[in-house]
């Protein structure tokens, strides 16, 4: 049985993430050690999901914590020391839904992942009914705000790092709303709100932020004075980021910034920036500039190559940041993905900086494009098989890698990745270069074959 995806259990709720569903993997969570912090984002499916879940964890013997409504990062903030079960489909539609667990602020390992999918494919009985846990009521998003705010604020030496920094903030009717506009006015800034009240229908855009979806932030900028524009996802573990004029600043140039920045302001011997390989090149190049070094790590798995990184000993090595487009780990704040605390550092830094302009200006910009192949689930094993012998033929001068799905190197620097989906019927086709059109067109044709190729 496989449930977890590169981002926990996601999918659509009337055949997948079922209340039928969610009572078996709390049942199968419930017998890890507890207690257990227990939230969800908005959405209409909620409350329902956590009250199945909820039960599955009591019934097991799983002490419950309810934080009602919260964003996912402030969830894994209170998992510290503890578990935590997150009931959220992140930038998915309102039609799903989905699980994540976590262990004192980390998202479960494959292996943790795998006991849960064996444990509910066994489906055990419940503990005995002297056993059964109990449920308290805990309010943790107060203390969140003042910990991010107050770890912004020491990255930046001042208490008021953002004063007379305007910034608009897209919450899409998501968890940001209770969060990040509250962190950033703790923070000095003034700030203007977009779509911020919490509503799981996503009235006000899609609940993944893009440049297409963010027409209302991006028109709001144009049209009205402000440092930078911030926008988040359903469940404010993404994060973009929009300069002044409505342009959407490149997620890579965004990781850029703060691999950079961490890696210049750590006094380790060895600073280290875990990241992924569809991620760009401009991160490798600012990394090594401030003296760092960049690791890859399978896409999803961020902790896992901290960790991986952290278990070789070296006392002169430290892992100073890890993210993948959208989605960043400030170590020193905890192990966790979070957007709240991205847009309070990025904040700072373009106050810092004086303007978004200013902070883009050391970072290369290649041409970079990445385009989604229709894949069915059931199809991609097949295809990305084939695809890992066809993609080199097609560039017989390239180094390759197949450690996380097909990666061309090519000898003047540019590079293609594909490499599955974990959350969406596709393979996804990425590509860096100079000529990237050219470049991106010929692996796409290569793989819309193979996987044409794969049905028969």
């Amino acid at each position: 049985m496989t449930l977890f995806g590169t981002a926990g259990i996601r999918g659509p709720v009337r055949t997948d993430v079922t209340p039928s569903l969610a009572l078996a993997v709390g049942r199968a969570v419930g017998q890890d050690d507890g207690p257990f912090v227990v939230g969800r984002d908005g959405r209409e499916t909620g409350p329902g999901l956590v009250a199945a879940l909820e039960a599955g964890i009591e019934s097991a013997g799983g002490d419950v914590y309810r934080v009602g409504q919260i964003p996912t990062p402030a969830l894994a903030y209170a998992s510290r020391g503890r578990r935590g079960v997150m009931v959220t489909a992140s930038h998915n539609p309102p039609t799903d839904n989905g699980i994540k667990v976590f262990e004192d602020g980390v998202e479960y390992d494959r292996d943790a992942e795998r006991r849960i999918e064996d444990r509910v494919e066994t489906d055990p009985s419940p503990a005995d009914w002297n056993q059964w846990g109990k449920t308290r009521r805990l309010d943790i998003l107060e203390d969140y705000h003042d910990a991010v705010a107050g770890y912004a604020r020491d990255l930046a030496g001042q208490d008021d790092p953002l004063a007379d920094l305007r910034v608009v903030v897209d919450c899409g009717n998501g968890m940001g709303s209770v969060a990040t506009p509250q962190v950033l006015r703790a923070l000095g800034a003034t700030v203007v709100t977009l779509h911020a009240n919490v509503d799981g229908h996503f009235p006000g855009r899609e609940s993944k932020p893009t440049p297409e979806t963010l027409t209302d932030l991006r028109s709001f900028l144009a049209e009205h004075p402000a440092d930078l524009g911030i926008a988040h996802d359903g469940d404010a573990d993404r994060i973009v980021i929009v300069a002044p004029d409505g342009e959407v600043v490149h997620e890579d140039t965004v990781l850029a910034w703060l691999a950079e920045r961490y890696t210049r302001e750590s006094e380790a011997a060895d600073p280290v920036v875990v990241t992924t390989p569809n991620a760009s090149g401009r991160i490798d190049e600012r990394v090594e500039a401030a003296g760092g070094r960049v690791e890859r790590v399978r896409l999803g798995a961020l902790h896992e190559g901290i960790a991986r990184e952290r278990s070789r000993g070296d006392e002169d090595t430290s892992v100073v940041f890890a993210a993948e487009p959208w989605k960043h780990i400030h170590t020193r704040f905890g192990g966790w993905i979070d957007g709240v605390a991205s847009a309070a550092v990025v904040s700072s830094l373009v106050a810092e900086a004086g303007d978004v302009a200013t902070l883009r200006e050391p970072v290369t910009e290649r041409p970079y494009r990445k385009v989604s192949v229709d894949c069915p689930d059931a199809r991609k094993e097949n295809a990305m098989a084939r695809i890992e012998e066809k993609l080199p033929r097609e560039f017989p001068d390239a180094d390759v890698n197949t450690d996380y799905g097909v990666r061309i190197d090519r000898p003047d620097g540019s590079w293609v990745l594909v490499r599955p989906s974990g959350t969406e019927p596709y393979v996804r086709v990425y590509a860096e270069s100079d000529d990237v059109d050219v470049l991106l067109d010929r692996a796409v044709a290569v793989v819309e074959e193979t996987v044409e190729a794969s049905e028969q």
